[in-house]
């Protein structure tokens, strides 16, 4: 396994693009492939996790044409039954969104993924499922999955909304081709609810309609809709683009992210007033982000809907005046890791100051941190918070297994570099 190791820098400078959002790229992969036509998916975010669910539509029947900045997508007339088994890789985005599509296929498809994804519940989409009229099994409720094709019957079914936003996606996007309406409500207030936003812009975008009660608890999805081809523009990433704007905020540093738009269908664009909040001072333009930062202070987060941001608001917290709490985070602990846990256990390898709860995180700062080996247990969220907070420890950090990070942002190392940052991989 290749290390990333950082080393303390004093400063960062520059400017560099924000990745394209992996979450919209995921979304129009899937609504293109399902569109009897061509539609062409501009500036999409090639990672481990679209690749995943790149392969899996085309799996379904899709023609999928990758070029370097554009994907040309000629989706399905009808749906097929795939040939082969379909791996997720580790993206749970991909599983949980292909597994309401599979019942669409006329014969039986068999869903499964890496060590991460089979630790990543199923349970309650399945469940849904089994209401609407579909067979389909898993062990205990965990990949790999088992899916009985010939349709979606439709009818009413009801689902948890505070373990995961991707499960309503995932209906969503295959209910629309079902035989009758399907009503869906949800028994637990919905947690990250932009996402689920971001899923019916998409659809709505494809000309599929869906009735959203106003507190986004219940949903009325027509049947027999047909995806018409659109072409997209994938715009930045917010969630990632986080970890740069973290970087600044710590070395107080002036950084520019271009290609951040405001105001769009994306959670983690709360990064900007959590930043904010805690003293950063930000310029923004109509399609970039411009951070500079002096001293930070702790302060209160609600993880609710934005369960992405933890992470890296823990490595920021370690170097703020007072005290922060991340609370309504205990989703997290169902992610690729245990995210409490592993972002408690490795920042606190360098010296951090934290208190893990059943759903929070408490930091005490700021504190100086020193560099340590750190285990991001797989997660690529983890391993960039602990090089974010590396950038200011005394000493190298040494981050073990970094190609994690190519699930979300593979061009992380090198823009860190581009800003000045002091880091090597071998």
């Amino acid at each position: 396994m290749t290390e990333l190791i950082i080393h303390r820098t004093e400063q960062l400078r520059g400017s560099i693009e924000a990745p394209p959002s992996k979450s919209y790229t995921h979304r129009a992969v899937i609504a293109s492939s399902l569109a009897d036509g061509l539609s062409k998916i501009a500036n999409p975010l090639v990672s481990d996790d679209t690749i995943a669910t790149v392969n899996a539509c085309k799996e379904f029947g899709a023609k999928i044409e990758l070029n370097k900045n554009k994907w040309i997508v000629r989706g399905l007339s009808k749906i097929k039954t795939p040939s082969e088994i379909i791996n997720c890789r580790d993206s749970a985005s991909t599983l949980r969104f292909i597994t309401p599509i599979a019942a669409l296929a006329p014969g039986i498809t068999i869903l499964t993924g890496g060590p991460s994804l089979k630790k990543r519940p199923v349970g309650p989409l399945l469940d849904a499922l089994t209401r609407l009229g579909v067979k389909c099994f898993s062990a205990s409720g965990y990949p790999p999955i088992l899916i009985f094709g010939g349709g979606i019957n439709g009818g009413e079914t009801q689902m948890v909304g505070d373990i995961s936003s991707q499960f309503i996606s995932g209906l969503l996007f295959a209910c629309p081709l079902g035989r009758r309406k399907t009503k869906l409500k949800l028994t637990t207030e919905l947690e990250s609810k932009p996402y689920v936003k971001m899923t019916i812009e998409t659809l709505k975008k494809h000309g599929v309609s869906v009735k959203v009660s106003k507190d986004m608890q219940s949903y009325i999805i027509p049947a027999n809709q047909h995806y018409k081809p659109v072409d997209h523009v994938v715009s930045g990433d917010y969630s990632a683009a986080s970890f740069i704007l973290a970087a600044a905020a710590i070395t107080s540093s002036t950084v520019t992210v271009k290609g951040l738009r405001p105001h769009l269908t994306q959670g983690d664009e709360a990064i900007i007033s959590i930043l904010r909040s805690m003293g950063a001072k930000f310029k923004i333009g109509r399609d970039y982000v411009k951070i500079s930062s002096g001293q930070l202070r702790g302060k209160n987060i609600d993880a609710s809907d934005i369960p992405d941001l933890v992470p890296v608001c823990a490595a920021i917290a370690c170097y703020a005046k007072g005290k922060t709490r991340i609370f309504n985070a205990g989703r997290l602990r169902l992610k690729e890791s245990d995210r409490l846990a592993a972002i408690s256990m490795e920042l606190k390898k360098m010296g951090a100051k934290i208190v893990e709860l059943k759903d929070s995180l408490i930091i005490n700062g700021p504190t100086r941190l020193h560099g340590a080996t750190i285990d991001p247990h797989n997660d690529h969220r983890i391993a960039m918070a602990c090089a974010v907070a590396a950038l200011k420890a005394e000493g190298a950090t040494r981050i073990k297994n970094q190609k994690c990070i190519n699930k979300s942002y593979p061009n992380f190392v090198l823009d860190l570099k581009k800003l000045g940052a002091v880091t090597n991989v071998r």
